[in-house]
């Protein structure tokens, strides 16, 4: 083996340790950290979960990724880009993005139904998921109520 390939199956050990470590601290909420798509949701969804006190249901559960503690239905995004995908309305919408530092920002944190209104009339992706940026959903954020974000846990 040379090399670079030596050097890259050390950095997928790695990354696979992290996993079973990820997996083995956050046990309780029941997810999986695989080294696809679904990792930066599921460490999004756990630190959700712990910052907002969100129940969590199954993994891959349709539309609504967990319960609030005063009942409302959450649909949670995370990003390292500048937009997410969307493919039905949730009740509640939490879209967090995480920097290159590890740090996470709060987007947009309310009601699903304004964020789907931007797409509500649009022809659905053949991925089944809609786009939107990142800025627009800071805008919509700005004209949310306090009352109607999900409040941090204490």
């Amino acid at each position: 083996m040379n090399r670079g390939a030596e050097k890259l199956s050390e950095t997928i050990r790695t990354l696979y340790g992290i996993v079973r470590g990820l997996e083995s601290d956050y046990e309780c909420h029941n997810r999986h950290f695989t080294l696809d798509g679904h990792l930066l949701g599921s460490i999004g969804e756990v630190y959700a979960a712990e910052r907002y006190g969100i129940k969590l249901y199954t993994s891959s559960a349709e539309t609504h990724d967990g319960e609030a503690k005063d009942g409302r239905l959450v649909q949670i995004k995370v990003t390292q880009r500048k937009s997410i995908g969307i493919g039905s309305e949730p009740s509640y919408l939490l879209v967090l993005h995480i920097d290159e530092m590890g740090g996470f920002h709060e987007v947009y944190n309310g009601p699903g139904g304004p964020v789907w209104d931007l797409v509500r009339n649009k022809p659905m992706p053949k991925n089944g998921q809609y786009q939107i940026s990142l800025s627009k959903l800071t805008k919509l954020d700005s004209e949310v109520k306090d009352e109607n974000r999900i409040g941090v846990a204490r």
